[in-house]
């Protein structure tokens, strides 16, 4: 047999039923270079687009080309290991499916599958575009594991939410080993219940709203791609001005992921004065990163059960603040952004908030009190922000690299006033540079004016208040522009 231009030699399955190998494969697009299966063509070579079933009466190991003489059989030679369930689910359920694929020498190389009615067949699923779903789904997942690949034959919304038993039920059989092996074991108790009638319509509906937020999550492995530190700084320059040591100290952090090609040992715990940047720097990591983010402010959370959730066992039991992150980011490698950690020990009589955070930041895995499962946390890169670090307890600190900064200096606060946040207000309000000109000794006047105050908010606000002002006098004094200076300064902020 020809080689294949993948990561992995080709696995052979066990079964000697079985007409085809399976490879490993992360690619997250197929062509025909890439496919997801490679097709018999030694004696008749396939049209691009054709048309059929997956058939076999043991491993439904054969494509069923629906041709004008008749059905013609093709065994399959070769599978993308993480379409083994899916490729079954298909034929197991007769679905007629419309195959795109190239001929080369070594098969028939299919990288699309689309469903297709035609002949009285069924739908794979009640949900429209389940199926492209999947298939997408199945191409953000890693390949399972060598040993997993043979599959165990007991298995049994809005912008394409699995919200459904049918829909969750259908995901599960195709996804097969593609999830974890807790998350697999668990959605398969979770489905019983959901379908039981055993149990309280309560119980069912609990069950059923847990794997819609499971089956949603695309459970992904801790590998991680290299990032450039060129655009790591442009990023962060975009972001900060100024802080060079700051900037360093973060890619020194996060570059470890070049090496390791998994997340660093410890998260970021960003320490400073009010105003100085600390969310900024957080979001801009999570781009350097390409993760999603979501944020955790610890200063309205007093009570443990509001991160872990409450048990079924309460008619108006939900997920905590943990878990639906999970939910909305879609994914399981996220980045979290704890804001305010020192005041994550506020807790008011129910345990403290802090402690469950520990469990989050350990990498050992998050239990939900609803959702009764271990959820994997190797994928979360937590960035806190703290302005006073002796509060936060020393469990806390041993998980962060922390990175103090600084407060602004007059000159930079002078730098960051003039060529970004006037400018900024400026272009928003509709104003030109030269209708609002602040001059030099009107800068000072103005930078004097918050000498007190940390950060930039403050002058923020006051480039706000500027441009306002100078916009009123040209609407309704028609004047055709407004120059800031000492006087006019301190009259406006007086």
């Amino acid at each position: 047999m020809p080689v294949f231009d993948f990561s992995d030699a080709p696995v052979k399955n066990a079964n000697p039923e079985c007409t085809y190998t399976t490879f490993q494969s992360n690619k997250s697009e197929t062509s025909p270079e890439h496919p997801i299966m490679v097709l018999d063509n030694t004696e008749k070579e396939w049209e691009h687009h054709s048309c059929g079933v997956f058939t076999n009466p043991n491993k439904r190991s054969t494509f069923e080309f629906a041709v004008e003489s008749g059905a013609v059989k093709a065994d399959i030679l070769q599978i993308d290991s993480r379409f083994v369930s899916l490729l079954r689910w298909l034929g197991e359920n007769h679905i007629n499916v419309r195959l795109s694929g190239s001929n080369r020498t070594d098969g028939y190389a299919v990288y699309k599958i689309r469903e297709i009615a035609f002949g009285g067949g069924t739908k794979l699923s009640a949900e429209d575009g389940f199926l492209q779903y999947m298939i997408d789904r199945l191409l953000a997942s890693s390949a399972p594991a060598e040993e997993s690949i043979d599959e165990d034959q007991d298995e049994v919304g809005d912008s394409m939410k699995l919200t459904s038993l049918q829909s969750i039920s259908d995901f599960m059989t195709c996804a097969g080993r593609t999830l974890p092996e807790n998350i697999r074991l668990w959605a398969r108790r979770n489905l019983a219940v959901a379908r039981s009638h055993e149990v309280t319509p309560e119980e069912r509906r609990h069950a059923q709203r847990a794997l819609s937020i499971m089956m949603n999550i695309q459970w992904k492995t801790n590998y991680f791609e290299s990032i450039d530190p060129v655009e790591a700084r442009r990023i962060l320059d975009e972001e900060l001005y100024g802080m060079e040591r700051v900037k360093q100290r973060i890619i020194e952090t996060i570059i470890q992921i070049n090496r390791t090609h998994t997340l660093p040992a410890y998260g970021l715990l960003l320490v400073g004065p009010a105003g100085t940047g600390k969310s900024q720097i957080a979001y801009a990591v999570a781009r350097i990163l390409k993760l999603p983010w979501t944020t955790l402010d610890m200063s309205s959370i007093n009570d443990p059960e509001q991160l872990t959730g409450s048990s079924r066992i309460y008619a108006n039991a939900k997920p905590g603040i943990i878990m639906e992150a999970y939910n909305m980011a879609g994914e399981s490698n996220l980045v979290f952004i704890i804001n305010e950690l020192d005041k994550a020990a506020s807790g008011k009589g129910n345990g403290n908030p802090a402690d469950v955070l520990l469990t989050l930041l350990d990498n050992l895995g998050f239990t939900d009190n609803y959702i009764e499962c271990l959820v994997p946390t190797v994928g979360v890169y937590p960035i806190a922000t703290a302005n006073d670090k002796s509060q936060i307890s020393a469990p806390l600190m041993s998980r962060f690299a922390v990175i103090e900064l600084p407060d602004y200096t007059s000159d930079e606060k002078k730098i960051i006033f003039s060529r970004f946040a006037l400018p900024k207000v400026l272009k928003r309000m509709g104003l030109q540079e030269n209708e609002c000109v602040v001059t030099d000794d009107g800068l000072d006047a103005l930078i004097h004016q918050f000498k007190d105050t940390t950060g930039i908010r403050d002058l923020e606000q006051a480039a706000e208040h500027l441009a306002a002002n100078a916009l009123y006098q040209i609407e309704v004094d028609h004047v055709t522009n407004v120059t800031f200076d000492t006087e006019m300064v301190q009259k406006l902020f007086s």
